[in-house]
């Protein structure tokens, strides 16, 4: 199935979440000489336009980064500030009128010698993906089904490095298999870091994808949810009722910045809303 635009979705507050988990991940990868690859498999779009059709017709921005935009120049926890970094160069002007997809956040930490590997199935999305990254030599692009090249494309070239994976979870098998291509993967590149990205849903189903994470891995294993406000939803009702995101092997202190950027956005853009920190599996060679 490949209904699925993120379009739709772009800079709502599950991004918001995604990215500033990710931006301390890229901080912290930047930090070291050496070089890095990010591996990015369901790399959607490199950048979307706020003004764009899917965009206007569900307005989950304005909720997000629309909320958030304004505050830029206040203090905030540093992957918020890194967060706004990425995006201010796609908004010269100041006014807020794109946002970057994951590509886009990866490329901003790039230098010299680092690689970006994406990959998208979609073909309109691949299309424009290819497009964006055309100018850029650090970029390569694939089209594969996501979870394939979750194992297919490791070892990526560079051995530091992060992946990406963020389904749209349209399969609903997706939250057993993904725990199982992980695990593969990691066999492969054990060096690696892993973020994955899940929707808090009414019915609970991502628990699947949480419980196949806890156990079988190698370093630690972290889970990071937001929350939103519980009174605004009926009982069944349809939509994200949060949002979450994974990290295998989490770089040393991943735990405090992401909880202040968590703790930040809880308190930014709900009013009842809450964030979360639970290990999964704590490192065994880190006291």
């Amino acid at each position: 199935m490949l209904s699925y635009q993120h379009a739709y979705h772009a800079g709502g507050p599950a991004d918001l979440h995604k990215h500033a988990a990710m931006c301390v991940l890229m901080e912290r990868l930047a930090e070291k000489p050496k070089p890095f690859a990010v591996v990015d498999l369901y790399a959607g779009h490199g950048v979307y336009g706020l003004g764009t059709d899917e965009a206007q017709k569900t307005k989950e921005f304005e909720g997000g980064i629309g909320r958030l935009w304004p505050k830029r120049g206040e203090v905030a926890p540093q992957a918020i500030s890194a967060l706004f970094g990425a995006i201010a160069p796609l908004n010269p002007e100041g006014r807020l009128i794109y946002y970057p997809g994951s590509p886009a956040i990866a490329r901003a930490f790039m230098r010299e010698g680092d690689l970006l590997i994406l990959n998208e199935l979609h073909p309109a999305a691949h299309t424009d993906l290819k497009r964006w990254a055309r100018q850029d030599d650090r970029i390569t692009l694939h089209k594969r089904d996501g979870l394939e090249a979750l194992v297919g494309l490791m070892p990526p070239p560079v051995r530091r490095g992060l992946v990406v994976i963020d389904p749209s979870y349209e399969i609903k098998t997706e939250y057993a298999a993904l725990p199982d291509a992980l695990r593969k993967a990691q066999r492969k590149w054990k060096e690696g870091t892993y973020l994955v990205w899940y929707p808090i849903l009414a019915d609970g189903r991502h628990s699947e994808l949480v419980k196949g994470l806890e156990t079988g891995l190698a370093g630690g294993v972290i889970a990071c949810e937001l929350h939103f406000d519980a009174s605004k939803f009926a009982k069944d009702a349809p939509g994200l009722r949060g949002t979450g995101v994974i990290v295998v092997n989490p770089p040393w202190k991943f735990d405090v910045a992401m909880g202040a950027a968590g703790e930040w956005l809880a308190k930014t853009l709900t009013t009842t809303g809450r964030h979360t920190l639970r290990w999964l599996q704590r490192d065994a060679n880190v006291a």
